[in-house]
């Protein structure tokens, strides 16, 4: 059993270092800014919602 951790262990370690592609620091960066984007957008969409659902909930029940 200990002999199969240690195996899983060097496949582990073999993958990450030998078949793993990184990105590079443009490409980190352009996927940085596109989550950053994409968060904001959320955000703001999120926002208009609760407002609206506000702007409902207070005509309904003043």
């Amino acid at each position: 059993m200990l002999k199969k951790f240690f195996s899983n262990c060097k496949e582990s370690y073999q993958e990450l270092v030998l078949k793993t592609t990184w990105p590079t620091g443009k490409e980190l960066a352009s996927s940085a800014v596109t989550v950053l984007i994409a968060s904001l957008l959320i955000a703001v969409v999120v926002f208009v919602m609760d407002k609206a659902f506000q702007g409902l909930m207070t005509t309904i029940y003043p």
